[in-house]
C-alpha cells in the first residue's frame, strides 16, 4: 500500500524542500568538493536525488517525457549497473558539468514536471508509479544524512575551520546510569509485515531464535571509549578482529575519528566546528572493529540485529534526529531509547532475511546487491530525517567504516 496521492505530493515536496535547505547554509565551493573517496560533493547529492525521480518516475512513467539527457545519466549515476555507465565514486567532484547553477535550475525543472505528474496523471499511471515515487523520497532523505556526513568530512579538513550551523544545545540532563535490560530470549520475530513502506532488505517478517540476553540501557559514551584509549586498547592485538586490527595498523588509528588530542585535552570535531570532547555523548564515528573491541575490552559483546529490534518493538521512536537541529549526539537522559543520535553496530553480517526477494527491476539493484561484506546498524542517529526510521530499518556498512555518524551500544548473554 503507497500513500495516496495528496499526502505523497506534500511528502515529496517536504524532502525535496529539506534538501534544498541542508544545502543553503553552504558556500558555492563547499558544494563541490569531495573531501574524500567514498564520499560525493553537495552538488552530486543535489543531482543524483533529482536524476532519480526522472529517470525512475517521468521518463518511466509520462508519455510526455523526453529521454533524460545523456550526460546527466552518466554524471548522476550512483551505481544502477542496469542504467549505464557512470562517473566513478572517487572522481565525483572531477565532473565540472553540470555547474552547481545548472543542478539548481535542474531541480526546480524536475520538481515543476513532478508535480504536474501528481496532478494529471490518471488512475492507471499513478497506480504503477506511485511506489517509485515513494521510494525515491526515502532514497532522498538517506541522501540528506549523507549530505551532512560528507559536509562534516569536508570542513574538518585541518585549517578550514568553517562550521556548518547547528542549533543551540538545550542543558543538559544528568548522563544517565548505564542499565541493562534483560531478556528471556526463546523465538521471537522480526522484520517488516506491515503495509506502510518498508526496504526490501526488512523483509519478510521470520522468526528467529534468541538465547537469554542483556541489553545495554543507553549507548557507550565518549568518556567509557576514552577509559579503553587510555588504557592502550589501539595498542593490543589481543582485543582485535585480525582485519581490525590490520586497520589500526595501517590507518594508524589512535581514537575515533575526529578526536584530536591537544596541550588542553582532548577535542573533537563536529559539523558545527571544534570543541572538547564531551564526555557525556554517545561515542561515534568508531568503526565495527572498534565497537567489537571495545566490547571484548569490557567483557560483553554488541547484539545482534534480532536482539536489538526485539527490544526496540516495544520503544517510541523518538530522540535526537536531523530536525533538532543540533546535529551531533546527545547525552542520555533517564529514560531509555534505542532511536537516534547514533547509528548502532550489530554483531549480525548483512544478510537475506530467509524467503528475501529483491524489488523489481533497476531497483533490483537498491540493496540486495550489496549483501556481502558488510555489517548491520540499527536506529538511526542525529543526522536522520525522523520520519525515515522503523524499528525494521536496516542499515549496512563495511565494518571499517568510520565516516557515517556510528556508535554502539553493549549486550551480555545471560
Amino acid at each position: 500500500m503507497t500513500l495516496e496521492r495528496q499526502a505523497l505530493g506534500n511528502r515529496y515536496d517536504r524532502v525535496r524542500a529539506r534538501t534544498t535547505e541542508l544545502a543553503r547554509p553552504l558556500a558555492d565551493d563547499d558544494q563541490l568538493a569531495q573531501a574524500f573517496p567514498d564520499a560525493s560533493p553537495t552538488k552530486w547529492h543535489l543531482g543524483h536525488t533529482t536524476w532519480f525521480f526522472e529517470r525512475f518516475v517521468l521518463a518511466t512513467f509520462d508519455a510526455a517525457r523526453t529521454s533524460v539527457d545523456p550526460h546527466f545519466e552518466y554524471v548522476f549515476n550512483s551505481y544502477y549497473e542496469a542504467v549505464g555507465p557512470r562517473q566513478p565514486r572517487h572522481a565525483r567532484s572531477l565532473a565540472v558539468r553540470p555547474t552547481l547553477a545548472e543542478v539548481r535550475a535542474y531541480r526546480e525543472r524536475i520538481d515543476h514536471q513532478m508535480r504536474r505528474f501528481f496532478r494529471e496523471a490518471d488512475e492507471r499511471t499513478w497506480t504503477q508509479a506511485a511506489r517509485a515515487i515513494e521510494l525515491g523520497t526515502h532514497h532522498e532523505e538517506q541522501h540528506q544524512e549523507l549530505l551532512l556526513t560528507d559536509v562534516k568530512a569536508l570542513l574538518a579538513v585541518p585549517g578550514d575551520r568553517v562550521g556548518y550551523p547547528v542549533a543551540a544545545r538545550p542543558e543538559a540532563a544528568p548522563l544517565a546510569p548505564l542499565g541493562w535490560c534483560k531478556e528471556d530470549g526463546g523465538r521471537v520475530e522480526i522484520g517488516h509485515d506491515g503495509e506502510a513502506f518498508a526496504f526490501d532488505n526488512e523483509s519478510p517478517r521470520h522468526r528467529e531464535w534468541l538465547e537469554p540476553f542483556e541489553l545495554a540501557s543507553r549507548c557507550v559514551t565518549s568518556g567509557e571509549y576514552l577509559a579503553f584509549v587510555e588504557s592502550g586498547g589501539y595498542a593490543s592485538p589481543a582485543l582485535w578482529l585480525s582485519d581490525g586490527w590490520a586497520r589500526v595498523r595501517e590507518h594508524g588509528w589512535t581514537a575515533p575519528a575526529y578526536w584530536r588530542k591537544s596541550e588542553q585535552g582532548w577535542l573533537e570535531d563536529r559539523i558545527g566546528g571544534r570543541v572538547p570532547l564531551d564526555l557525556d555523548a554517545p561515542v561515534s564515528h568508531v568503526s565495527y572493529y572498534e565497537a567489537d573491541a571495545f566490547a571484548r575490552w569490557s567483557g560483553a559483546t554488541l547484539p545482534t540485529e534480532a536482539a536489538w529490534e526485539h527490544v526496540a518493538s516495544r520503544e517510541p521512536i523518538e530522540g535526537n534526529s536531523l530536525e533538532t537541529g543540533l546535529l551531533h549526539p546527545q547525552p542520555a537522559g533517564a529514560a531509555s531509547q534505542l532511536f537516534f543520535d547514533v547509528w548502532e553496530w550489530t554483531a549480525s553480517p548483512y544478510a537475506p532475511y530467509p524467503r528475501y526477494r529483491a524489488f523489481e527491476g533497476a531497483f533490483a539493484e537498491y540493496n540486495g546487491k550489496f549483501m556481502c561484506s558488510q555489517m548491520v546498524l540499527r536506529g538511526g542517529s542525529c543526522f536522520t530525517p525522523r520520519e525515515h526510521v522503523r524499528g525494521t530499518y536496516r542499515n549496512f556498512f563495511p565494518p571499517e567504516a568510520r565516516w557515517q555518524m556510528t556508535g554502539f551500544r553493549l549486550a551480555r548473554w545471560r
